[in-house]
Formats: structure tokens, sequence, C-alpha cells
């Protein structure tokens, strides 16, 4: 079983090739992936909640190296699906892992391996050629014994389904350890090859997408029990407010968060419009900060009866 830890980094030559290629992260929901994601990239491209099926967008996070360009696309947690979003989902998982240099599979490190786990690994044993890596992510929230059996756990899972995993490495994505050592260890699997986007950028995510993901991310906070999967948002319009002078910019957003049921507006606006407003404020300072000006956010709340089950519904919030 070959554990990586930092003290056995690989040391870089300096007449290396570059590299260039695609990386995922897969795993259950709430595995860590997004987290991962966003600290190798060292800023936020994915969003983040203590809730399964939080990422539906697969986003790329652009880790820019001398040697090496690694591209992170962060699919949606595998799961068995209930409902048609659900199975489209798991599609976008598949067809993921088909087209990627190499597959890291997030395992926390304090939950023990479970039936989800399984059914992802029989999976990727499928996947012949795409080196498979094995990340146990969450590390700081256990002792080094418990570590060290979900490691062992890990390498005999490889075995039972007839593969070997290229690398097994402990990681802790919010104490920033081992992040580094992990992108040392995807690049020498990736072809070699030019950059493949320009330096600078850090995700080729349209920034439509990425707002309407950061509204859901706020919107989500304190009602992940009551609306764990039904809120979709759509930014409607992105507009320069046409009377400001050009150095005090701002930026129209007109948005709309969808619900599932007319009971669920009443939680998403909160008495008397307060939930609403947090979510407007909290989420606006994520896109100040995202698009590096000032924004005027105009949220709205309606109703989509069963979104999740009606192909039309699905087609029109971008499924």
């Amino acid at each position: 079983m070959s554990v990586r830890s930092q003290s056995s980094e690989p040391s870089a030559s300096s007449e290396a090739p570059h590299r260039a290629g695609f990386a995922c992260f897969v795993g259950r929901p709430n595995a860590g992936k997004s987290t991962l994601t966003n600290a190798l990239v060292g800023q936020k491209v994915a969003i983040t909640a203590n809730q399964p099926q939080t990422t539906r967008h697969t986003v790329r996070g652009i880790v820019h190296r001398e040697d090496a360009q690694l591209i992170l696309v962060d699919t949606p947690g595998l799961h068995k699906p209930r409902t048609l979003l659900g199975e489209r989902l798991n599609d976008v998982v598949r067809t993921t892992w088909a087209e990627v240099d190499v597959i890291g599979f997030c395992l926390p490190a304090n939950e023990k391996l479970g039936p989800g786990d399984r059914f992802i690994a029989k999976e990727l044993a499928s996947i012949k050629k795409t080196p498979k890596i094995a990340i146990v992510t969450k590390t700081d929230l256990v002792d080094s014994k418990a570590l060290a059996e979900q490691l062992i756990a890990i390498d005999q899972l490889g075995k039972e389904l007839g593969f070997e995993w290229a690398e097994i490495v402990p990681v802790s994505a919010v104490a920033d350890k081992q992040v580094g050592l992990l992108a040392d260890l995807i690049v020498p699997l990736l072809p070699e090859g030019p950059a493949l986007y320009p330096e600078g950028d850090l995700t080729d995510e349209p920034e439509q997408v990425m707002i309407a993901e950061l509204i859901r991310e706020a919107a989500l906070e304190g009602v992940r029990d009551e609306l764990p999967h039904s809120i979709a948002v759509v930014v409607e319009e992105m507009l320069p407010r046409e009377d400001r002078p050009a150095d005090k910019p701002l930026l129209d957003i007109h948005a709309f968060v969808y619900i599932e049921r007319p009971s669920q507006k009443g939680i998403i606006i909160g008495p008397k419009g307060k939930r609403l407003k947090e979510v407007g404020i909290k989420s606006r300072k994520q896109i100040e900060a995202l698009l590096g000006t000032p924004v005027f956010l105009d949220l709205h709340v309606k109703v989509a009866k069963d979104w999740q089950r009606d192909p039309r519904q699905l087609r029109k919030l971008g499924f």
C-alpha cells in the first residue's frame, strides 16, 4: 500500500516536460469534493454546504503551476437517484469519468466505508485505463489510529475489486494539510502538453452560473432540513446601471429563486421578508468579491411545481 505523506513529496526536475490535463473528484455526497477543489485552486469556485447534492454543475477549477496546468472537474455526488434530476446528475458523473485523465475518489476519514462508497468503487473498477487516486478527506476530524484504520480499509477495498490505487493520500482541505502534495502526485499522471487555459483563469464556468450558485448556497443555509434539494436559482438579467459615472459602476442583477411548492415560499422569504433579505446580503458580498464590482441584487421567489421531476422545467432551470 502506497500512502503518501509530506515527507515523501516528489522533487520536481527542472527538465520535466510541461503537463496539462483534467482530474475529477468523485465520492458520496458531502465527501469534501468542493472544499478540496476550492483549496487547490486557492479561491472559491465550487459551492459547499453540509448537505448532499449541493453541486449540480460540472465546475472546472484551474490550478496553474510552472510545470503543469491541472483542470479540476467537480461533479455532483454519485447517489441512488430518486428523481429525474437525480438520474441526470448521475449521468453527468459517468460522462465525466470517461473523459478525464485522473480520477480522485474522496472518502471522508471520519466515516467508515459504507454501501455508497462500495457502489462508487465498483463503478470505478470498470474503468480500466484511468489512474485512480484514493483521497482521504477531513483528516483534521480524526486521530492517527482512526486514520490508519481508514487507510487500510481503503487499500483493501481496491484489492477486493481487483484494482490498485495509483496513490492513497490523506488530506485536510480545511487545515491545508497535504493539499499541495496531492497536486504534486496528480501532475505526473497528466499527459504532456501546453497549458489549455490562459494564465489567471480560475474556472471556465459562465459568470451567471457561478452567481446563481452563490445565491443558492446562501438560500440553502439554515433551511437544509426543510428544503434540501428543492431550491434552484436562475439569473435572468445582468446589466450595468446606465446612469453611473465610469469610476462608480453598479451592476444590476435580477434573479429568481425557484421552489417546488407554495408552502415553501414562506420558509425562503421568512417573517416580513427577513430571511430573503439575509440571503441577498450574504450572496451580494460573495458576488461582489467574485466580480470585483458593486452589485445591486434583486431577488424574487417563484414556485415551479415539482420541478425536479418535470423534464420541461428541468431544461428551463438549466439541467
